[in-house]
């Protein structure tokens, strides 16, 4: 029997050509860049990279996008535990067009929904008159950072939990509250700690993706220079005035915060695969 007519060899053939392609085309596409990123970012020396972190502006930005997370990440998991919760426990009417809705960001492009927001509350905007007239200003300002912030966002959380706990059904909730405890005291005492890995990956993607975010923030920040921009802005900044050295500082900044939220995730993923062997036993 020849090489080519051995199943087993072909399967083999297959698997490595496959494994091989995958590391190749994840080596070209995300390890380089990130090397890249470091790289450049350091090209100078240690001194140009901390200084570019500690320039006014960068500090700034970084101080928004930290804000801005700070407050968008718990509305997040406000939204994302009550959709989840209502979605996964309860039949209404509705329940499958909420479900479309919450995949809504996820289709539609971060300057779409920007733009959306301009048109919303901007000068010219539907509700422009009005805030004109009570002196608020939300496009051009931290509130319309946070907005577009929350919107590209909101599915996150959600997305976690609601198989989750669809998955897990209502038997220990009903079971709880048969023996008399609280709605409350039943979402702390069984559901919670059932979800509680889900909802933890869910709020560091959501946190990352808020860190991140560019496309949406950009259309309403109006790139205020020390006053609306976030990272990711600055970076495209500091990158159109040729100052190479200070964008990818920042930039690397942003890349390490993404490295971590991705060590977290596999510590998660590693966590649950061996609570999981665990539980089999």
């Amino acid at each position: 029997m020849s090489v080519s007519d051995n199943p087993v060899s072909e399967t083999s053939f297959v698997r490595r050509a496959l494994v091989t392609f995958v590391y190749g085309w994840l080596v070209l596409f995300l390890i380089l860049p990130l090397v890249v990123v470091f790289v450049e970012a350091l090209r100078q020396g240690i001194e140009p990279f901390f200084a570019a972190l500690i320039e006014p502006d960068a500090l700034t930005a970084i101080k928004l996008t930290l804000l801005v997370s700070a407050i968008a990440v718990p509305a997040n998991l406000i939204f994302g535990l009550a959709a989840s919760w209502a979605i996964a426990k309860f039949q209404f009417r509705g329940r499958n067009m909420l479900i479309t809705l919450i995949d809504l960001p996820f289709s539609v492009s971060p300057v779409i929904s920007g733009l959306v927001f301009v048109l919303l509350y901007g000068a010219n905007g539907l509700f422009g008159q009005f805030l004109i007239t009570h002196k608020l200003q939300i496009i051009f300002a931290v509130p319309g950072i946070v907005l577009a912030t929350i919107f590209v966002t909101f599915p996150f959380v959600a997305r976690q939990l609601i198989p989750l706990m669809q998955a897990q059904g209502n038997d220990e909730e009903e079971a709880a509250l048969s023996l008399g405890a609280t709605g409350f005291r039943t979402f702390l005492s069984v559901t919670l700690p059932n979800i509680k890995w889900a909802l933890f990956y869910g709020v560091l993607l959501c946190n990352a993706r808020a860190m991140g975010e560019f496309g949406a923030v950009s259309v309403v920040s109006g790139h205020i220079r020390g006053y609306t921009n976030t990272m990711p802005l600055h970076v495209e900044i500091l990158y159109n005035e040729y100052n190479f050295v200070a964008a990818f500082a920042v930039a690397s900044l942003l890349a390490l915060l993404a490295l971590v939220t991705l060590v977290l995730k596999s510590l998660l993923e590693w966590r649950d695969a061996r609570n999981g062997k665990i539980s089999a036993h």
